[in-house]
């Protein structure tokens, strides 16, 4: 159990749900499939899959959760096809012309017939709940992605006061001055070998590097010429490699030797105790690395937090 990527979202009041009531609000909204005539539809479903049955599976104070959300697939070009045939019929039996208004009623008909043999795409997205540390961590690879699991939660209990984490430094800034040597770099953070940089004006253009001394004169020149570093390849503490982009998201994370390490030592053979294993590792770094980096953006701006 090791999340690809990391979407932070803080709590502005503590979270003071347990796991039991927790697991009976996810209930109500667990995945059903989709219906004959459904196009799309998500749920909650066990994050230990067929090793569990529980819709929380919680260890040292986290409680991870996953949603399912199962698409229809409909190629294009197949109902395309189709539209066009039925269509064509129409004019050669009626010897009238098929209108666009008419296409697009014929079009939702031949997907009403069509969606039942369809093919079904699955997709899990797993969080994390981390009352102590007062965060909803999503695994997802995009901002949209994670805000549409935490709309789903937020319907599920009814509320869920949360936000990205706000820093007091932009981002590109803080990354900016690392690279241009203004920042300090802080002590366990590693410069990696990717970044991307922006022209901050509105036709500006996008540079990409990856593979490059990012303290090169390559890089320099451009940093001197007014472009801004927005995203940007670290390891942390020599135990978790990622890029972390302006808006605080944390993506293609790689946990290090020393935590596989610490995992293989864990002599056990049952699935859910080695699952368990690594969840409360990963967790465990998480709530090292989260801080850390809030902390190396400049600090967190709670004003809008109501502590405990």
């Amino acid at each position: 159990m090791w999340f690809r990527n990391a979407r932070v979202f803080r709590f502005t009041k503590p979270f003071d749900i347990s796991a039991e009531e927790l697991e009976e609000k996810l209930s109500g909204d667990a995945f059903k499939p989709c219906g004959p005539q459904e196009t799309t539809r998500q749920g909650w479903v066990p994050p230990l899959g067929k090793h569990g049955e529980q819709l929380v599976h919680s260890a040292n104070g986290y409680h991870l959760i996953a949603l399912r959300k199962e698409e229809k697939i409909l190629p294009g070009p197949v109902i395309k096809d189709a539209v066009e045939d039925k269509a064509e019929a129409i004019e050669i039996e009626q010897g009238r012309k098929v209108r666009r208004k008419e296409k697009d009623e014929i079009k939702e008909q031949v997907m009403l017939e069509m969606l039942p043999q369809a093919f079904s795409r699955n997709r899990r997205s797993f969080a994390y709940i981390a009352p102590k540390d007062g965060v909803l961590v999503v695994d997802a690879g995009s901002a949209k992605q994670a805000e549409d699991l935490a709309s789903t939660l937020r319907k599920s209990l009814g509320s869920l006061p949360v936000r990205p984490p706000v820093v007091k430094q932009a981002p590109a800034f803080t990354f900016t001055g690392w690279l241009n040597e203004s920042i300090d770099l802080p002590g366990k953070v590693v410069l990696g070998d990717e970044c991307e940089l922006k022209d901050p004006s509105e036709d500006g253009g996008v540079v990409r590097c990856k593979g490059l001394n990012l303290k090169a004169d390559e890089i320099r020149n451009h940093l001197e010429a007014g472009m801004e570093v927005t995203k940007l390849a670290l390891t942390w503490d020599d135990n978790v490699s990622f890029i972390l982009d302006e808006e605080l998201g944390i993506r293609r994370l790689k946990f290090g030797e020393t935590l596989q390490d610490q995992l293989d030592d864990v002599d056990v053979d049952d699935a859910v105790a080695k699952f368990d294993a690594a969840f409360t590792l990963m967790t465990l770094e998480l709530s090292k690395l989260i801080p850390g980096l809030l902390e190396a953006m400049g600090g967190e701006d709670r004003s809008a937090i109501i502590e405990e």
